[in-house]
């Protein structure tokens, strides 16, 4: 466990947008009410994608794309403004379609070098017929959170299916819809446990385990970190998005095949610095907001690339 804080590299000054990587965010959903079919569309779950465009940005990725149900594109773009978007078909009751919800994603991925899915979401057949693809794929590696952990633990082949180079964020809650599914036996209700249970979840799918909690772990199944810097100020709806956002903007940003296990560390590190920088000027009584995190986020990711500059190397 014991090994270097993470750190990260330093960008290319004459980079640009392109150089920076692009971000493709999914997510989101809709209902019309079940027993009136005259009842307008509602947006139930717009908060979360954007909330993760937002941060991939806010950590430095040149580009997002967001790829919502069509209804809710316009309002995500008001939120958003520097990102594009796409429109995912929906049925009359709001649902994704979903047969064409797969060449969707293949379309709006384009040239992008990261994929984050699940903020928002949903676990209706066309959210499930969407994760399926993403973790199919193997051009980009993905960030998998919210409910796409909760469709990945409805797939009946699961082992089979995953095959993307993948970062999964679960709560303990969502852990366990997962360990269910594959068999994983830890518990993680103490420390030693925690760290069990993400090196068994990444084991079984050869993927990055990011296993949210009061002390977060990062796990690849081989090498497991521990962020013990408990912060109840983040206990708040939409951090996990927020995280889900960074860790996808670092990834797009350092390389085509980054070391997604260090990318998922610097992630978790730069979100918590946020969080206690927040909690250094308002006190740990609660009310921050996800927002709130969004315009700390360049400071602590530049925090992580001044510490390689330096040669910081103390032990997290």
């Amino acid at each position: 466990m014991g090994m270097d804080a993470p750190r990260l590299p330093e960008r290319a000054v004459d980079g640009h947008k392109g150089v920076f990587g692009t971000v493709l965010v999914a997510g989101g959903c809709m209902y019309r009410a079940p027993d009136d079919d005259a009842a307008p569309m509602r947006t139930v779950m717009l908060g979360g994608p954007c909330l993760t465009g937002l941060a991939a940005l806010r950590s430095g990725a040149g580009l997002c794309r967001l790829l919502l149900p069509d209804p809710m594109v316009m309002s995500a773009l008001s939120i958003v403004a520097s990102a594009t978007a796409y429109g995912l078909p929906v049925t009359r009751a709001g649902d994704l379609v979903a047969h064409e919800a797969a060449a969707s994603l293949d379309h709006a991925l384009g040239d992008a070098a990261c994929l984050a899915i699940g903020p928002g979401l949903g676990t209706a057949p066309g959210a499930q017929a969407l994760v399926l693809r993403a973790v199919r794929q193997e051009r980009v590696p993905v960030v998998v959170d919210a409910d796409a952990l909760n469709c990945l633990a409805m797939m009946a082949d699961l082992h089979r299916d995953f095959r993307c180079r993948g970062i999964l964020t679960p709560h303990v809650g969502e852990y366990r819809r997962l360990a269910r599914a594959l068999g994983c036996d830890a518990e993680p209700t103490t420390e030693e446990g925690r760290i069990r249970a993400a090196e068994q979840l990444a084991q079984r799918l050869g993927c990055v385990v990011v296993l949210k909690s009061s002390v977060t772990v990062v796990s690849d199944g081989q090498r497991s970190w521990e962020h013990a810097g408990e912060n109840p100020v983040l206990a708040t709806g939409g951090s996990g998005d927020v995280l889900t956002g960074v860790i996808a903007g670092l990834a797009a940003q350092h390389g085509d095949a980054p070391d997604l296990f260090e990318v998922a560390r610097c992630g978790v590190e730069a979100h918590a610095r946020a969080g206690a920088r927040w909690r250094s000027e308002h006190g740990a009584s609660g009310g921050m907001l996800a927002t709130d995190l969004l315009d700390l986020l360049p400071g602590a990711v530049e925090g992580l690339r001044g510490d390689a500059r330096t040669g910081k190397s103390a032990k997290a």
